[in-house]
């Protein structure tokens, strides 16, 4: 059974990284030709009381700064998301870059994905580096947008190997700025923690572009460590 895992408080600028890859991101945008604007590029700025994936604390408690680009045409896409972090590895932000294809058909909207996950900062010798692949299936049910995931994980962060990640997701708006959303899901691994995950929260629209997020996180294994324990998390996200 995995032992409690204790976080370092270690940054080393990676919250200035963040900023400068949004700022990058901005100045690509820009620098796009006209002729390649057929493609829907969708850029996005934020911040969030706390960092979190997969159900688990990544950021030891501090608020994170993330930036995320896509470009998609038609039903391919590519994006990259960054966000700082901190973990007990010595990490310090999170880069995911993803590629896939999200094709609709007979009312059932699916979505396959490849993605890359890196974690820069991590302490040398320890595999930071690793791929998921993702497959999830969705459709409208009465008022409720229901979802299904599954993402596996060949060889995944530090000593875990398989990984297996399951998913369940509902969504019924509130309103025409609101919507509010639960998931539960549940993670094995080969090497590493094995628990069940599950928020729920409110997603409201400020304006056309700025949206904020609030929402509860819990799993069923807080004797593994702080990040395995509920929490509140509040997010801010700007769109351009």
């Amino acid at each position: 059974m995995p032992t409690e895992r204790k976080f370092t408080l270690r940054q080393n600028g990676a919250t200035a990284s963040i900023l400068c890859a949004g700022l990058a991101l901005g100045c690509g945008l820009a620098a796009i030709p006209e002729t390649a604007q057929a493609q829907t590029i969708v850029a996005q700025i934020g911040v969030a009381s706390e960092y979190v994936g997969k159900g688990l604390g990544k950021s030891n408690g501090d608020p994170s700064v993330n930036a995320s680009v896509e470009v998609s045409h038609g039903d391919v896409y590519a994006n990259v998301f960054v966000s700082t972090a901190k973990l007990s590895q010595g990490s310090d932000a999170e880069i995911v870059s993803t590629v896939g294809w999200r094709p609709e058909a007979a009312g059932y909207s699916f979505d396959f994905s490849a993605t890359n996950r890196d974690l820069p900062g991590t302490r040398a010798g320890i595999d930071a580096n690793f791929w998921e692949y993702q497959a999830s299936i969705g459709r409208q049910l009465g008022p409720v947008n229901a979802k299904a995931r599954i993402s596996y994980s060949p060889d995944s962060f530090a000593a875990t190997r398989e990984a297996w990640w399951y998913e369940l997701v509902g969504t019924v708006s509130a309103g025409p700025k609101t919507k509010i959303s639960a998931s539960i899901a549940d993670r094995t691994a080969d090497g590493g923690a094995e628990y069940a995950a599950w928020n729920v929260g409110v997603k409201h629209k400020l304006t056309q572009k700025l949206a904020m997020d609030v929402r509860w996180y819990d799993t069923d294994s807080h004797a593994y460590g702080e990040n395995y324990e509920g929490r509140l998390v509040g997010a801010l996200t700007y769109q351009f």
